[in-house]
C-alpha cells in the first residue's frame, strides 16, 4: 500500500544489503567476479537448504542433481535437455526440471580459415588435418562439453587434432576479442570453435574464414543426444555464401530438481515474477515471461517443467490456452 511503513528487522536488512551489493557488483562492467552463488537459511540455523547457482557451466547440472543446489542456470539450454536424457558426458538421466528459460537466439560455429580447404568436420577427420584451434579460456564453459559432443559425433577429438600435429588453444574472452579473432589475423590460428556467433561472424569473413557445416548424418547423431539444429543464416550475415547448418546455442535455462519441495520453487517463481521489471536481458529492459515458460526457437524448453512452476505460471497466464 502506498505509504505504508515497512518494518525491516536488522537480518532482513543485513541479509539485503549483501544482496544488493552483490547485485551491483555483479552488474558492474570492470568488475571480475560476476557469477553469483547465494544460500539461504533460517536465522541461526547450521544448514543453508536453498541454494542458488548462477553460471553458465554444467556444473550447476550436478550440484542440483545431487542436492548441493535448488535453482541453477544454464546455457544453452538444450545441455538441460542432453542431461534429462542421460546422454554423454552424463552417465545416467538426471531427475531435473525446467522453471523458465530466458530467450537468447544463439548457434554453435565451426570457423576455418578458407585456406585449408576444410569443407567439413569430416574433412578434419579424414584429412588428419593438424589445425590450429582457439578455444574458450573459460575451461569449464559448456561451449567445451558441447564443442566434445560434436567433435566426438563426427569421429575425432580435440586429443586427435593435438596428434596430428595441430595446436589446441584456450584464450581469455570471446572469439571477438583480439587475442582470438586477433590472433586468426595474425596467423597463429586458423579456426575458431565457439558460440555467440553474432558477435564475430563478419570480422571472420573478412578474415577468410569458412563456416563449416554439420551435414545431416551428424545432425541426427546429435538430435539424438538431445541438441536442437540451427542455422547460421545469410539473412542475419549477408556476407555468408549461405546459409550453415549449426547447433543450436540458445536459451538460459532455469532448473531445479524434480523433488524439489513446492513452495521452493514457487517462492522463486513469484520473486522472478515480481521483479522481472528490473531484470534487464541481452535484447530486452525486462524479463520477457510470457515467452520464457514455454518452447520457443530463441528459447527452448524440451525438459518438463516443475509442477509448482507450472500451476504458477499458468495461474499468472502465462500458460493460458496452452
Amino acid at each position: 500500500m502506498v505509504g505504508e511503513r515497512v518494518h525491516f528487522t536488522p537480518v532482513t536488512v543485513r541479509s539485503r544489503l549483501m544482496l544488493e551489493v552483490a547485485s551491483e557488483l555483479a552488474g558492474a562492467g570492470g568488475w571480475a567476479y560476476q557469477q553469483v552463488q547465494i544460500g539461504l537459511r533460517d536465522q541461526g540455523a547450521e544448514d543453508w537448504p536453498v541454494t542458488f547457482f548462477a553460471s553458465d557451466s554444467p556444473s550447476g547440472i550436478q550440484a542440483v542433481a545431487r542436492g548441493e543446489a535448488q535453482m541453477a542456470i544454464i546455457n544453452p539450454a538444450t545441455v538441460l535437455t542432453v542431461a534429462v536424457r542421460g546422454s554423454e558426458p552424463f552417465r545416467e538421466p538426471l531427475p531435473l526440471r525446467a522453471v523458465a528459460v530466458i530467450p537468447s537466439a544463439d548457434q554453435l560455429a565451426f570457423a576455418v580459415k578458407a585456406d585449408t580447404d576444410l569443407t567439413s568436420l569430416a574433412d578434419i577427420r579424414e584429412r588428419r588435418f593438424p589445425l590450429k584451434v582457439s578455444l574458450r579460456g573459460q575451461r569449464d564453459h559448456s561451449v567445451h562439453m558441447v564443442v566434445d559432443s560434436v567433435l566426438a559425433a563426427a569421429g575425432f577429438s580435440l586429443d586427435d587434432i593435438t596428434a596430428w600435429g595441430g595446436e589446441v588453444r584456450y584464450d581469455p574472452g570471446l572469439p571477438g576479442v583480439p587475442g582470438r579473432i586477433g590472433a586468426v589475423e595474425r596467423g597463429e590460428v586458423q579456426a575458431i570453435f565457439d558460440e555467440a556467433v553474432r558477435s564475430w561472424t563478419g570480422r571472420a569473413l573478412d578474415l577468410g574464414m569458412r563456416f563449416l557445416p554439420l551435414e545431416e548424418p551428424l545432425m541426427q547423431q546429435l538430435e539424438g543426444l538431445g541438441y536442437r539444429r540451427a542455422v547460421i543464416s545469410k539473412a542475419d550475415h549477408p556476407a555468408l555464401p549461405g546459409d550453415v547448418p549449426a547447433l543450436d546455442f540458445s536459451g538460459f535455462a532455469m532448473f531445479t530438481h524434480a523433488d524439489t519441495p513446492d513452495d521452493v520453487v514457487t517462492g522463486f517463481c513469484a520473486a522472478l515474477e515480481a521483479r522481472k521489471d528490473r531484470i534487464p536481458t541481452q535484447d530486452r529492459a525486462t524479463l520477457p515471461l510470457d515467452r520464457m515458460v514455454r518452447d520457443t526457437p530463441e528459447g527452448p524448453l524440451d525438459v518438463p517443467l516443475h509442477p509448482a512452476a507450472e500451476r504458477f505460471w499458468r495461474d499468472q497466464g502465462y500458460l493460458s490456452g496452452s
